[in-house]
């Protein structure tokens, strides 16, 4: 049985300050298939190995399952994950937001499972998908990411990370005020619940770096659990520090957050180009792929596709306003939701789009698109 997390003093505040995220998140997020199964052909279960509201887990294949977060439910998981089981070995996927998250999935795996764990894998350093490794490193599980990872989150999340964190939300709340628009208050609302959230989520844990750097020379790396492999690739777009997971015997790809499907990604690291790049690599392969992303349901190429017409509006505005002579921070807040995409989920105006009309435009004056 896994152990129980303890609620400490500090923890509960840092969860009660969570609470006016979570009501913004139950917003940001309101569509059931945010949790949802993807039909696949029928390669998905149609019911849940494990099931806590806040995520849930389905088979997907011979030994490899999909952990899908719903955080209109609930901020214990967010992201996405799985966990891949052989005869010999098992390997999980994802630290998620909280230890607690990590602990519903290692629950999930030792409902199918006694085989030792391998590791853990972090597909990025960003505190959705890290912060929840204490649970692992409690457990003696190896926890592994690419080499940028520990010094990423070292920097943003360590000791003497937070010192500007007032003077961050004094600005925030400054354009609540001063907003002239309700389209602006709003906008500045959700960035200050989403840098709220991110702040209380490093308040309420023991912030545990991985123990295996992967280089990125040393990759891709193949990773025999006995009967299955999996294969951990890099290809940095979204942070600098992205790896994929691929089972290629049966099409499936962990994405990490290199896809957010069915709502705008977040940009704020990004390498634009690269991201794109790599998008077009995942739009050619079989049209049989399952793909788990980041956050969203379950897809297969569609889904990639998705992503990519998102990433080429974002661009197309972004060209008109430069040519036009618009500034930057204008053209950041003129950005205008096709039809289209107008049911798709923002988590926060200025970590999702602002971010990609100014990388966009960075791109235009180097002379890149």
């Amino acid at each position: 049985m896994d152990n129980p997390i303890p609620m400490t003093r500090r923890s509960f505040l840092a969860t009660t300050s969570c609470l006016g995220a979570a009501l913004w998140a139950a917003r940001a997020f309101p569509l059931p298939a945010m949790g949802a199964g993807f039909a696949g052909g029928g390669r998905v279960s149609s019911q849940p190995l494990a099931d806590k509201g806040f995520a849930s887990v389905r088979k997907i294949g011979n030994g490899v399952y999909a952990t899908v977060s719903d955080p209109s439910k609930g901020l214990e998981t967010v992201s996405n994950g799985g966990f891949i089981v052989g005869t010999d070995g098992a390997l999980l996927i994802e630290g998620f937001r909280t230890p607690a998250g990590a602990s519903f999935q290692h629950a999930a795996l030792r409902q199918v499972s006694s085989v030792p764990v391998r590791a853990a894998l972090d597909t990025h350093y960003h505190f959705d998908h890290t912060l929840g490794n204490a649970f692992y490193g409690a457990q003696g599980i190896p926890i592994w990411a690419h080499e940028k990872t520990a010094p990423l989150m070292v920097n943003v999340y360590g000791p003497g990370s937070g010192p500007a964190r007032p003077e961050r939300i004094a600005a925030i709340e400054k354009r609540i005020t001063d907003a002239t628009s309700d389209a602006a208050r709003e906008r500045a609302k959700g960035d200050l619940n989403m840098l709220k959230l991110a702040f209380a989520s490093v308040d309420s844990s023991a912030v545990s770096l991985p123990n295996r750097s992967l280089e990125p020379s040393n990759l891709p790396l193949t990773v025999d659990l006995g009967g299955t492999q999996a294969v951990i690739e890099s290809y940095p777009g979204h942070t600098p520090s992205d790896l994929i997971i691929r089972v290629p015997q049966q099409n499936v790809i962990y994405t990490g957050d290199l896809l957010f499907n069915g709502m705008y990604p977040a940009t704020s690291d990004a390498n634009l180009s690269n991201w794109r790049k790599t998008l077009e690599m995942f739009s050619g392969y079989d049209k049989e792929t399952l793909f788990i992303p980041g956050h969203g349901p379950l897809c297969g190429p569609e889904g990639i596709a998705t992503l990519r017409s998102v990433f080429d509006d974002l661009a197309d505005q972004a060209s008109k306003m430069y040519k036009a002579g618009i500034p930057v921070e204008e053209a950041q807040q003129r950005y205008d939701i096709p039809e289209r995409f107008k049911d798709f989920p923002i988590i926060a105006w200025s970590f999702c789009i602002g971010p990609a009309i100014a990388k966009f435009y960075e791109e235009f004056k180097a002379g890149k698109t």
